[in-house]
């Protein structure tokens, strides 16, 4: 077994959903995608959440959860059901829904309300509703029915909504005011600057060296961390239950939403013909890079990779599912279009209880713990060389061109020096290291170039780091930075007093959400 996933590997992936956004306009079909659509048509009764007694209905969060999953997989993050369950994903998409409707209730009770010029503007400038390059009611129509499930009423209150909360936020935002007072502060932070060098030294550096547990080394760690086993088990609880699922590709041909029965004959005729070539032989993933019209898959060779049957639209999933590695659906419409998906191979359901991998999971946490004490042990014996004179740089010379491999997006094997930009005291964040609050405070307490006087430990690892370069705030630039060191502030004190302004929405107004409902979208 692989070790569980830990949130480094998976933080670029998800770096989208991080970011500290209130809430975020989607229109178009865009946002809708495989598994978006609720089969048979017909919306959940129960909803996903309720503010002030206005119900958000489940049929609107699973567009947007699909959207979310689409837009983040257009983009070429490999994000899973799972995976998503994991980091929280429908709770955050559902937490933008939710604050939507809360700046929206507060925009009507403040008199700030979108207007029907704006909502025409947006559907007359969407080129989904186009026609000709020219907004067409038919086609606005059509694809409102086919992809959103909704009215032209009922979208464009959507829209109105969406709307009025943008401008409720920019009616808070624009009461924000920042003083003489806090630009000094913001510029005593921003001129404390410091450059280093570090190098880390990892478990996973160390892993190979750690020899596998005996018998009774195995016995004693598992009575010893019966705890930690089962948290750990919980915490990975995905990777021991997870559902079927499929490696896959697909060959798309879209129809268009106004399509005539003539014209979507004419597709289906064109699917069964490249059909016929992959009977007679033809590789599926070079006839699909040449026919295929899904951007996202077309340059892969229609690659989705590992697909859940959940990920799709219904009659899709049943269609792919039901086939053994090797073979090709008969063709499939969708909303989409029309899909050829060949099955390369299969997984099945597991649902491994904690009994059957306990031994495993003691495993993985012995031999992590042994190699954290290495590259402990390994850390203070480079910071008693450095004290001793040597650079870090000299001791830990990066593979390649001066560039080291955390540099290169590579599996770091070794501690490699890394040389730091300048960055300041109010950064959070080392550069090229992350979150290390320990580490930046002894950086901004020293007066010049030294060696640090200890190992920090920063995540799973520890840092050895020397300072460079300091340089103190110096008053004769402050004149000249003032402007754009208030406008930095402002920006963030906007942020400040949004942030404020909905969780005092939250706390006098009543928000109920819907745990069941979520589950249900997202299969628990």
């Amino acid at each position: 077994m692989k070790d569980a996933l830990e949130p480094r590997k998976v933080f670029s992936i998800l770096f989208i959903i991080a970011i500290a956004v209130v809430f975020t306009l989607q229109f178009g079909p865009g946002s809708s995608g495989f598994g978006a659509s609720n089969p048979g048509g017909q919306a959940t009764p129960s909803a996903a959440a309720t503010v002030n007694g206005k119900e958000i209905p489940v049929l609107e969060f699973r567009r947007e959860y699909a959207g979310q999953l689409q837009y983040l997989r257009q983009q070429g993050s490999p994000v899973t059901e799972a995976v998503a369950r994991q980091f929280g994903l429908p709770q955050q998409v559902l937490e933008r829904m939710v604050n939507t409707e809360l700046l929206a209730q507060a925009g009507e009770r403040h008199g700030v309300r979108a207007s029907d010029e704006e909502i025409l503007k947006i559907l007359h400038n969407s080129p989904e509703f186009q026609k000709d390059g020219v907004f067409d009611y038919a086609t606005y129509q059509q694809v409102l029915r086919d992809y959103f499930r909704q009215t032209p009423a009922d979208y464009e209150e959507d829209i109105r909504k969406r709307l009025t909360a943008q401008k409720m936020l920019e009616v808070v935002q624009n009461g924000a005011v920042v003083s003489e007072d806090e630009i000094r502060a913001r510029f005593e932070k921003e001129g404390n600057q410091a450059r280093i060098v570090f190098a880390r030294f990892l478990p996973t550096m160390y892993a190979d060296k750690v020899p596998a547990p005996s018998a009774a080394d195995l016995a004693a760690y598992r009575q010893a961390h019966e705890k930690e086993i089962k948290d750990y088990y919980e915490a990975n609880r995905f990777v021991y239950q997870q559902p079927e699922r499929i490696r896959a590709r697909q060959l798309l041909l879209k129809v268009a939403p106004n399509a005539t029965p003539e014209q979507k004959a004419q597709v289906m005729e064109r699917a069964q013909a490249l059909r016929k070539e992959l009977e007679g032989g033809k590789d599926f993933a070079e006839v699909a890079a040449a026919n295929s019209e899904d951007p996202g898959t077309k340059a892969k060779g229609g690659d989705l990779g590992w697909v859940e049957r959940g990920n799709w639209d219904p009659a899709l999933a049943t269609a792919a599912f039901a086939l053994e590695p090797g073979q090709v659906t008969q063709p499939i419409e969708t909303p989409f279009g029309i899909h050829l998906v060949k099955v390369e191979e299969k997984k099945p359901a597991q649902d491994k209880k904690l009994e059957e991998v306990q031994d495993e999971i003691a495993t993985t946490l012995y031999k992590r713990e042994k190699a954290k004490e290495l590259a402990q042990a390994e850390a203070q014996k480079a910071l008693a060389a450095v004290k001793g004179g040597k650079t870090l740089t000299e001791l830990f010379p990066p593979e390649k061109e001066g560039q080291p491999a955390l540099l290169r997006f590579e599996t770091e094997t070794r501690p490699e020096a890394v040389q730091t930009d300048t960055f300041n005291a109010a950064s959070t964040n080392v550069p090229h290291l992350g979150p290390a609050p320990d580490l930046l405070t002894a950086v901004f307490a020293t007066k010049g170039p030294q060696v640090l006087d200890q190992a920090y430990p920063v995540g799973e690892g520890f840092v050895v780091a020397q300072v460079t370069e300091r340089q103190l705030p110096d008053d004769a630039k402050f004149a000249e930075k003032k402007d754009e060191l208030r406008k930095q502030a402002r920006q963030a004190k906007q942020y400040e007093v949004a942030d404020s302004f909905l969780k005092q929405l939250k706390k006098s107004g009543k928000v109920e959400t819907n745990p069941a409902a979520i589950d249900q979208v997202v299969g628990g």
